[in-house]
Protein backbone atom coordinates (compact mmCIF):
# COMPACT_ATOMS: atom_id res chain seq x y z
CA UNK A 1 0.00 0.00 0.00
CA UNK A 2 2.54 2.52 -1.31
CA UNK A 3 -0.19 4.24 -2.54
CA UNK A 4 -3.69 6.11 -1.25
CA UNK A 5 -5.49 8.38 -3.85
CA UNK A 6 -2.33 8.74 -6.05
CA UNK A 7 -0.52 10.41 -3.84
CA UNK A 8 2.57 8.45 -2.64
CA UNK A 9 2.96 8.10 0.80
CA UNK A 10 6.75 7.38 0.72
CA UNK A 11 9.43 9.79 0.01
CA UNK A 12 11.08 13.18 0.80
CA UNK A 13 8.69 15.57 3.17
CA UNK A 14 7.64 18.26 1.16
CA UNK A 15 9.07 21.46 1.97
CA UNK A 16 7.21 24.22 4.49
CA UNK A 17 6.15 27.46 3.30
CA UNK A 18 7.47 30.79 4.82
CA UNK A 19 4.27 33.15 5.22
CA UNK A 20 4.36 35.87 2.53
CA UNK A 21 5.05 38.87 4.55
CA UNK A 22 3.43 41.91 2.31
CA UNK A 23 4.67 44.75 4.65
CA UNK A 24 6.68 48.07 3.06
CA UNK A 25 10.38 48.09 3.30
CA UNK A 26 10.99 47.98 7.63
CA UNK A 27 14.38 49.33 9.51
CA UNK A 28 15.83 46.43 11.07
CA UNK A 29 15.68 48.15 13.96
CA UNK A 30 12.47 48.05 14.23
CA UNK A 31 11.78 44.33 13.51
CA UNK A 32 14.19 43.46 15.83
CA UNK A 33 12.23 45.54 18.50
CA UNK A 34 9.13 43.98 17.50
CA UNK A 35 10.34 40.17 17.63
CA UNK A 36 11.76 41.02 21.15
CA UNK A 37 8.46 42.47 22.48
CA UNK A 38 6.97 39.05 21.15
CA UNK A 39 9.69 37.06 22.70
CA UNK A 40 8.98 38.85 26.18
CA UNK A 41 5.15 38.18 25.43
CA UNK A 42 5.67 34.44 24.83
CA UNK A 43 8.25 34.00 27.82
CA UNK A 44 5.36 35.19 30.38
CA UNK A 45 3.02 33.26 28.48
CA UNK A 46 5.29 29.81 28.36
CA UNK A 47 6.60 30.38 31.87
CA UNK A 48 3.62 28.90 33.94
CA UNK A 49 4.21 25.54 31.64
CA UNK A 50 7.23 24.89 33.11
CA UNK A 51 6.57 25.99 36.76
CA UNK A 52 5.30 22.54 37.91
CA UNK A 53 7.59 20.51 35.74
CA UNK A 54 9.13 17.44 37.82
CA UNK A 55 12.55 17.88 38.45
CA UNK A 56 13.70 14.21 39.29
CA UNK A 57 15.82 12.65 36.50
CA UNK A 58 18.33 14.02 33.98
CA UNK A 59 18.33 17.52 35.14
CA UNK A 60 18.21 16.64 38.84
CA UNK A 61 16.40 19.65 40.09
CA UNK A 62 17.92 21.70 42.57
CA UNK A 63 18.80 25.33 42.97
CA UNK A 64 20.94 25.42 39.46
CA UNK A 65 18.23 24.01 37.41
CA UNK A 66 15.69 26.92 39.30
CA UNK A 67 18.24 29.60 38.56
CA UNK A 68 18.84 28.52 34.73
CA UNK A 69 14.95 27.21 33.74
CA UNK A 70 14.23 31.06 32.83
CA UNK A 71 17.07 31.33 31.26
CA UNK A 72 15.85 27.77 29.17
CA UNK A 73 11.63 29.45 28.95
CA UNK A 74 13.65 33.69 27.51
CA UNK A 75 15.38 31.32 24.55
CA UNK A 76 12.27 28.88 23.59
CA UNK A 77 10.49 32.19 23.18
CA UNK A 78 13.03 33.87 21.27
CA UNK A 79 13.64 31.02 18.66
CA UNK A 80 10.02 31.42 18.51
CA UNK A 81 9.55 34.69 17.82
CA UNK A 82 12.19 34.62 15.49
CA UNK A 83 11.35 32.04 13.64
CA UNK A 84 7.84 33.45 12.72
CA UNK A 85 6.53 33.48 16.12
CA UNK A 86 2.84 33.51 16.77
CA UNK A 87 2.56 37.01 14.41
CA UNK A 88 2.51 39.57 17.45
CA UNK A 89 5.93 41.56 15.71
CA UNK A 90 4.39 41.64 12.32
CA UNK A 91 0.84 43.05 13.88
CA UNK A 92 2.64 45.54 15.83
CA UNK A 93 4.86 46.91 12.78
CA UNK A 94 1.41 47.22 10.63
CA UNK A 95 0.17 49.01 13.39
CA UNK A 96 2.85 50.79 13.66
CA UNK A 97 3.37 51.74 9.55
CA UNK A 98 -0.02 52.82 9.78
CA UNK A 99 0.35 55.04 12.45
CA UNK A 100 3.24 56.32 10.60
CA UNK A 101 1.28 57.31 7.78
CA UNK A 102 -1.45 58.61 9.72
CA UNK A 103 0.84 61.07 10.88
CA UNK A 104 2.93 61.67 7.70
CA UNK A 105 -0.50 62.34 6.07
CA UNK A 106 -1.70 64.80 9.15
CA UNK A 107 1.36 66.73 9.03
CA UNK A 108 1.04 67.30 5.23
CA UNK A 109 -2.45 68.71 5.52
CA UNK A 110 -1.24 70.81 8.74
CA UNK A 111 1.61 72.08 6.03
CA UNK A 112 0.00 73.43 2.80
CA UNK A 113 2.77 73.45 -0.05
CA UNK A 114 3.59 77.41 -0.59
CA UNK A 115 2.55 77.69 -3.88
CA UNK A 116 4.92 81.74 -4.15
CA UNK A 117 1.53 83.67 -4.66
CA UNK A 118 1.49 86.36 -2.00
CA UNK A 119 -1.66 86.28 -0.41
Amino acid sequence: MAEFNGIPLRGAPLPMQQPVRTQPQVSPEIRRTAEQFESMFLSEMLAPMFENLDTEGLGGGGMGEQMFRPMLVEQYAAAIAHSGGIGLADSIITELNRMQAAQAAQAGVQQEPDDGADR
